[in-house]
């Protein structure tokens, strides 16, 4: 999960049709995720950026999650 504009839009939806507080679910959502927040757009991008870089040379058919601990395994 990633704190995006559209994962506000998506909980501001949900808020408005449930007449839930946004900050009420953005908790729940977050008390879901292992490390207790929403990953950040930068966060996704130093990830990519480093398997573009050279210096993932020999990195080669990797599953590397960044999920914050949501896959299981």
């Amino acid at each position: 999960m990633f704190w995006t504009e559209r994962t506000e839009s998506l909980i501001h939806r949900t808020a408005e049709k449930t007449a839930t507080p946004m900050a009420t679910l953005v908790a729940q959502e977050q008390a879901a995720i292992p490390l207790g927040r929403y990953g950040t757009a930068e966060e996704f991008g130093a990830v990519a950026a480093f398997l573009a870089s050279p210096l993932a040379g020999y990195v080669t058919g990797a599953l590397i999650p960044v999920d914050g601990g949501l896959l299981k395994g």
